[in-house]
C-alpha cells in the first residue's frame, strides 16, 4: 500500500473548489470520506451528498457531521457497484483513494444510477509510486502498458487524460474539458479535474 502523502492538501482542496464553480447546485458523492477534513474545507454548503468510508470508526464522525447526506460504510468499489448514491443525481464525483482512482471511476461510472448530462470529476490519484516500480504490475494499466510500455510515470497526466476520455465514451458522456498537475513528495500525487458533458 502506498504511503500516505498529505503534503498537497492545501492543493487538494483547492482543485476542489474550482471544480465546484464548474457546476450549478453540485450533488456530491465522496468516495472516501476518511475524518471528514475535506467535507469541512469545501462541501459544508452542500446540502444533498453522499458519503462513503470503510472504517467504522470513521462513519461515526462522518455520521454526526453531515446528518444530511446519505453515509454508507464499506468498500467504496462494491458499495458503488450495488449503487449506493443511486437515489441522488450525484453530478459532483470527488474521488481520493490514495492509491489507484480507476476501479473507483468504473465502479460509479457502469452502475445503475441517475447520470446527469454534466459530470464533474475531482481526484487525488495517489498511482505514481506503484507506476514509478513497474506500471506492468498495475491492472488498471495493462492496456497503457501495451500502447506506450512500462515507463508510464513519465508521460501519466497524458494516461489520465486518454482514459478519461474512454471512460466517458463508454457511459455516454463526452469529455468536454481535462486539467490536472502533480504534486506531492517527489511529485507522487496526482490531481485532475475533468468535466463529462452528453449531447443534447
Amino acid at each position: 500500500m502506498p504511503q500516505r502523502d498529505n503534503t498537497a492538501y492545501k492543493q487538494k482542496v483547492a482543485i476542489r473548489r474550482k471544480a465546484l464553480d464548474l457546476i450549478n447546485t453540485p450533488v456530491v458523492l465522496e468516495t472516501h470520506g476518511g475524518k471528514g477534513g475535506l467535507y469541512n474545507a469545501c462541501y459544508t454548503q452542500i446540502p444533498s451528498g453522499v458519503v462513503l468510508e470503510k472504517d467504522p470508526e470513521k462513519i461515526a464522525v462522518l455520521v454526526k457531521q453531515r446528518p444530511a447526506w446519505a453515509v454508507y460504510e464499506g468498500d467504496c468499489v462494491r458499495c458503488l457497484q450495488a449503487g449506493a448514491g443511486a437515489h441522488l443525481p450525484i453530478n459532483f464525483l470527488d474521488i481520493d483513494p490514495y492509491g489507484e482512482p480507476w476501479p473507483v471511476m468504473d465502479a460509479f461510472l457502469q452502475s445503475e444510477r441517475p447520470h446527469p448530462d454534466i459530470l464533474v470529476i475531482v481526484v487525488n490519484d495517489g498511482l505514481m509510486q506503484k507506476l514509478r516500480i513497474g506500471a506492468w504490475n498495475v491492472g488498471s494499466m495493462q492496456g497503457m502498458v501495451q500502447k506506450y510500455g512500462n515507463k508510464l510515470h513519465t508521460i501519466y497526466l497524458d494516461v489520465c487524460g486518454e482514459l478519461m476520455q474512454e471512460k466517458a465514451a463508454k457511459a455516454g458522456y463526452n469529455l468536454n474539458r481535462f486539467a490536472g498537475y502533480y504534486c506531492g513528495h517527489l511529485d507522487q500525487m496526482t490531481h485532475y479535474l475533468a468535466v463529462l458533458k452528453r449531447d443534447i
